[in-house]
């Protein structure tokens, strides 16, 4: 059984900046296009750091930052500022990063870890594809009722349990996914219970299987690549 990837989520038309991209033209990018973070990239398209409205309303209430056109208080008129803060001074780094083949609850840690709310997407050298936010992740719990389903009984009875299709009576309403009918052992039930739990997207799994007695549940479920296998 396979996760969703980060790939399958990810915006890979991304809005980014280099470090010497000024304070104002990010806070325009910002406003413009209505996020909350830009990756910063240097000349190899390598993110190097993530530049947040967070960093530059701190930057702001640190009072370190003077605008060209700040107005005078007496006279009204703009003041010279000197110099503009770049991206590169304002920047979180080093950044908070995730490739595209890890699965989305992986992601989602990680942003709840790191306490950010996007990461860039990066390929094995750290170049930019793709960003993945979390509203990206939480659409993974608005999926349809019917793919729910047919990911359960694809993926779940006949891909990883080897069971027929129809062995097990599947309904599924607004994630939380109810199972009737009879296995052939009290076994089958903890790893179906398991695996339909670990779907993308379901919130909770009511059992109603039933199996022959047959001692207590010796299984061991293990996690693997492809998902669970079961050990006496």
């Amino acid at each position: 059984m396979k996760h969703i990837k980060v790939g399958d989520l990810m915006t890979d038309e991304v809005v980014s900046v280099v470090p010497a991209t000024s304070f104002k033209e990010v806070a325009k990018l910002l406003a413009q296009y209505n996020i909350s973070g830009l990756p910063v990239l240097d000349d190899e398209d390598r993110v190097v750091g993530v530049v947040s409205e967070s960093d530059l309303v701190n930057r702001q209430a640190a009072g370190h930052l003077v605008t060209s056109d700040s107005p005078d208080a007496d006279t009204g008129t703009a003041v010279s500022s000197g110099a503009e803060f770049m991206a590169a001074e304002v920047m979180s780094t080093p950044a908070v990063t995730v490739h595209a083949d890890e699965t989305a609850p992986d992601a989602a840690r990680l942003m709840m870890r790191s306490g950010v709310e996007r990461l860039p997407v990066v390929d094995d050298e750290d170049r930019l594809v793709g960003i993945v936010t979390r509203r990206d992740l939480l659409s993974l719990f608005l999926r349809p009722d019917a793919e729910i389903r047919r990911r359960l009984v694809e993926d779940v009875f006949v891909g990883t349990m080897g069971l027929r299709p129809d062995v097990v009576t599947v309904h599924v309403v607004d994630g939380i996914v109810t199972l009737e009918g009879q296995l052939e052992s009290q076994n089958q039930i903890a790893i179906l219970t398991y695996l339909a739990e670990q779907l993308d997207g379901v919130v909770a799994v009511v059992s109603h299987v039933s199996a022959p007695v047959d001692g207590p549940v010796r299984a061991t479920l293990q996690s693997t690549a492809h998902g669970l296998s079961a050990e006496p």
